[in-house]
């Protein structure tokens, strides 16, 4: 998601050993098991290009510990998260810093069954049923949509976590959010049909989901290790996007028992490539939008979710710009 496409040969320079010490390890957290957000990684450690930057890169297994918290330890250098764990983090106290956008949209929306000819409007959630995960930010969220959708935003929540996705298939609940870019993709494969709303339709910013964050601290003393990880990474991405067929077969080979499903994967890459997730329509990777950050930092800042480290509503409203940096990016 950033401006890019810069020739074989100056890429060639840009990722040449010379740019960062020789074979410097680097470690990455993942935010989830392996699926098409962190084709990236995958596809960058496979064609060679961290190798060509000097680096050996280790992309960490999926535990429960989350990759903020492995970036505050300094267990990991780098990690997936997202513009949400981000400024919540940050906001309580951690030096964790956005460095990298993944995606340049919004992958989530709420979804309902497609045979629910009661659901028109997010106003007809008023009284229904929604399977969540736990998070104040679904209840900021929904609310805000079911308002802005003509509603009262007054609805029963039951925390399912993943199990959200099954209790709609059969009915058990009304409603559920979902990463469209995956579940969806697997409900359009698979079933039951689905219908939903696009958060951005009714008032809710549009934010990078998924992003790369790393330790102020760390990045301090590692600024051409950094530039280095994020240059190849945010080459693999580009290739992701011209190739996503061959994009995907590199993430299914490097994961063959989490990736069985290998048309779910191959779908979700067509459509993260085709339809400007992974890059804008001007073909922007990599990077974070100024006012994107911006806006969804001060939505979450208005619905109280912007928390210091006593768990307090951190008064004045932050420099969000300070949460997030573009500054190790190639282009």
């Amino acid at each position: 998601m950033r401006h890019l496409f810069a020739s074989t040969g100056f890429a060639g320079l840009l990722f040449a050993p010379s740019m960062a010490l020789a074979q410097t390890e680097v470690t990455v957290a993942l935010d989830w098991t392996p699926n098409t957000n962190h084709v990236g990684l995958y596809v960058a450690q496979s064609l060679g290009y961290y190798e060509d930057a000097g680096l050996d890169v280790e992309i960490l297994p999926y535990s429960d510990t989350s990759a903020g918290a492995l970036i505050a330890s300094g267990v990991a250098d780098f990690g997936v998260s997202g513009t949400l764990g981000v400024y919540g983090q940050r906001a309580r106290g951690s030096d964790i810093i956005g460095v990298f956008a993944i995606t340049q949209r919004e992958t989530g929306r709420l979804v309902f069954l497609a045979d629910r000819d009661d659901i028109e409007t997010p106003a007809d959630l008023d009284g229904l049923v929604y399977g969540g995960f736990g998070t104040g930010w679904e209840d900021a969220l929904l609310t805000n949509i079911i308002r802005n959708g003509g509603g009262e935003g007054e609805f029963e929540t039951v925390t399912l976590g993943t199990s959200a996705y099954e209790a709609l298939a059969n009915g058990a609940i009304d409603f559920t959010l979902e990463v469209y870019t995956w579940e969806g993709v697997q409900a359009e494969i698979e079933g039951p049909a689905q219908r939903g709303f696009d958060y951005a339709d009714y008032g809710v910013p549009e934010e990078h989901t998924t992003l790369l964050a790393a330790s102020e601290a760390w990045l301090e003393g590692n600024d051409e290790t950094a530039r280095a990880f994020l240059g190849a990474t945010q080459q693999a991405y580009r290739f992701a996007v011209e190739n996503p067929d061959e994009a995907a077969n590199i993430l299914i080979a490097a994961n063959p028992m989490v990736l069985s499903n290998t048309e779910l994967v191959h779908a979700s890459m067509e459509l993260m490539a085709g339809e400007h997730y992974f890059a804008t329509p001007e073909g922007v990777v990599g990077s974070m939008d100024e006012t994107m950050m911006e806006e969804m930092g001060r939505f979450m800042h208005e619905a109280g979710l912007v928390l210091d480290p006593s768990g307090q509503p951190l008064d004045p409203v932050p420099d969000f710009s300070s949460y997030y940096t573009n500054r190790f990016l190639v282009d």
